[in-house]
């Protein structure tokens, strides 16, 4: 089976890429025989509280370069502030990896970090007509005066609703995400809560306990004619997919998340065959979405 095309990918141009480099990822889709590759840089516009020890620049020596990163650009009021996204800067070098790798269609791309919350930056940015490809996702909470990062929120969410209430809080949020935002075509990681799901406390954390909440954002999506993303920075759960697809959503897209190059459709094979068993197939041309399969 022929690799889907990657239409998840940070470079440089994203904040938190340390290591990026839209150059090499763009040399890896050709060594790896992707049919195209977008890269979807990081449009954020939330600042959120950020707690011990990246709210403490003098501990940034100890901790990785990434986070050291991270921690320059806390301000003094212990919030996290990401860097303004360089447009211009961007879609310059969009047409420079154009040039040099031909072969390869190169899809201009971003993702609205929390585009409910920062419609009219967002609408600023796309008014030209410039990024093929809109992802919406969210990695922030509100928890009272403060937004509060998703990953933080585990070790810091009311012992009374334990770590479900993180999930369950987020789905309700991405849920209005949906339903008021029209700025992205494409849902990024739905299950981006799940990634630090304190499993050594709580065991292993399943979807099928939030079916639910996850069917009523699958079918809000779906209803929106939107597109859900299979995420392979964690493997997405089948179940999700199923689900997908029997609320009737039309579509997936696949996306690794890469922020370097090595991390380019990483477990691709894996997801390809899962999303398959699930209901849908390649499109027209190689690189659209994969589409729900017609029957008969």
């Amino acid at each position: 089976m022929a690799l889907p095309p990657d239409d998840h990918n940070h470079s440089e141009w994203s904040w938190d890429a340390i290591a990026g480099s839209m150059e090499g990822s763009c040399a890896r889709a050709v060594e790896l025989g992707l049919p195209s590759i977008a890269f979807t840089e990081h449009f954020d516009h939330s600042r959120w509280r950020i707690s011990p020890p990246l709210a403490d620049p003098a501990s940034a020596e100890a901790l990785s370069r990434v986070s050291a990163r991270l921690a320059s650009l806390v301000a003094p009021d212990g919030c996290f502030s990401p860097t303004p996204f360089d447009s211009a800067g961007y879609l310059d070098c969009i047409e420079r990896c154009r040039a040099t790798f031909p072969t390869l269609r190169i899809v201009s791309g971003v993702e609205l970090g929390e585009p409910h919350w920062h419609s009219e930056q967002a609408r600023r940015l796309l008014a030209g007509g410039a990024f093929e490809r809109v992802l919406g996702s969210l990695h922030t909470l509100k928890v009272g005066e403060d937004l509060r990062d998703v990953y933080g929120l585990f070790r810091d969410w009311p012992a009374s609703e334990g770590p479900g209430g993180v999930v369950r809080a987020y789905m309700a949020e991405i849920l209005r995400m949906i339903e008021s935002s029209s700025r992205f075509e494409v849902l990024a990681h739905l299950d981006y809560a799940a990634r630090r799901w304190p499993v050594a406390e709580a065991g292993p954390c399943s979807p099928a306990d939030f079916e639910d909440e996850y069917r009523a954002v699958l079918r809000a999506l779906g209803q929106s004619g939107r597109v859900l993303e299979v995420n392979t920075r964690l493997p997405l759960d089948p179940l999700v997919v199923r689900w997908w697809h029997e609320v009737g959503g039309e579509a997936v897209s696949f996306g690794s998340d890469a922020h370097l190059p090595s991390a380019v459709a990483a477990g691709f094979v894996e997801a390809a065959a899962m999303v398959e068993a699930q209901g849908f197939r390649p499109g027209k041309a190689p690189h659209d979405f994969w589409r729900r399969a017609l029957v008969g």
